[in-house]
């Protein structure tokens, strides 16, 4: 690699890389500026022949399906990860050249992580308080959830914990809402599992869930109450619910939706989410959205109410709004023809 070479203050030879070089590395560097790509290119760096399908990467990682999904994009788009169908299978590897810059900078990246540091006397009581707090939340799910194995339930619990910390700027009452979206989604995983009748479930997808989808579940809540089952999640989840919406759901929600225990919050898209769903509708991230048979997939071409002005967020909630009550009126019309509950 051409380097521009230089003289440091010691006399010691300095070498700078050009800036057409570093200008060409910065998309590689930027899409492994992730700690979840990060965790994505070690496994394909060690697993044997360099390759893996994206369930498997799924499994090592312990990530949801659509994020690996949309990360596994992201290093491809910046030429760190190619793709090879063979058959009905996906296989990722990285790219020509790449296995050897991934090993060096992951077995750098790890020395340095694990070197003794100045502040390693940090203080471990709030670790244990979320550790305690999160073995609470296990316990008690797995009383409610008899039919999950406790392994299960605390895997969870533990992924739900996760994900919703990599994107939480107020921690308080993570753990709280960690436990509320690990029991959504062993309810999930239960109705995924079962062919007995039950309610319709609607699952209600954007980008942040912090505004389109957030609105629209809740509008269908208040239609259809404990008739529907209704969820919303985020390809890519915000921290929260954005400030020009949070007054129109206080509104929906009444005192229904005060407090961290109901109050609504972005939660990432799962696959058990989808895999529960009876119908799935997307607004802005129908590409990073699972498809899988036997459900009905609608995309709705709604605004994102975090680009628009105070009256452009009340267009788009009475947008939704006649949206939801023609999707109700859909499901209700289904039911009728059915005599009752779906089935699956």
């Amino acid at each position: 690699m051409p380097v521009v070479d230089g003289t440091s203050t010691t006399g010691a030879p300095v070498h700078a890389m050009p800036r057409d070089v570093a200008e060409s590395v910065v998309p590689v560097v930027r899409a492994l500026a992730d700690p979840l790509r990060l965790q994505i290119v070690s496994a394909l760096a060690s697993a044997p022949g360099g390759r893996l399908p994206a369930g498997e990467i799924a499994s090592l990682t312990e990530l949801a399906g659509p994020t690996v999904s949309h990360h596994l994009k992201q290093l491809r788009e910046a030429g760190v990860v190619v793709a090879e169908r063979r058959g009905t299978w996906v296989f990722y590897s990285l790219a020509a050249g790449m296995d050897r810059v991934a090993s060096a900078l992951l077995d750098a990246l790890a020395r340095a992580a694990s070197a003794p540091r100045s502040d390693d006397d940090v203080d471990e009581g709030p670790r244990a308080d979320v550790e305690a707090a999160l073995a609470r939340s296990t316990e008690r799910l797995a009383a409610r959830f008899p039919g999950a194995a406790p392994e299960v339930v605390r895997l969870v619990v533990r992924e739900s914990y996760a994900a919703l910390a990599r994107t939480a700027t107020v921690t308080a009452h993570l753990p709280v809402l960690a436990e509320r979206f690990a029991a959504q989604r062993l309810e999930d995983q239960a109705a995924a599992a079962t062919d007995a009748p039950r309610p319709p479930q609607v699952l209600f997808v954007c980008t942040a869930n912090a505004g389109r989808s957030q609105l629209a579940a809740a509008l269908l809540r208040r239609l259809a109450g404990d008739g529907v089952v209704v969820r919303s999640a985020g390809s890519m989840p915000a921290a929260h619910v954005h400030a020009t919406v949070a007054p129109l759901l206080a509104e929906l929600l009444g005192d229904d939706g005060a407090g961290p225990d109901v109050e609504p919050f972005p939660k990432p898209l799962t696959d058990d989410a989808v895999r529960a769903a009876d119908v799935v509708i997307t607004m802005g991230c129908g590409d990073s959205t699972p498809q899988l048979p036997g459900k009905t997939y609608e995309d709705w071409p709604v605004g994102d109410p975090a680009m628009a002005s105070p009256d452009g967020v009340r267009a788009i909630y009475d947008d939704l709004a006649e949206r939801v009550r023609a999707l109700h009126e859909q499901l209700g019309a289904q039911l009728r023809d059915r005599g009752g509950h779906t089935t699956r």
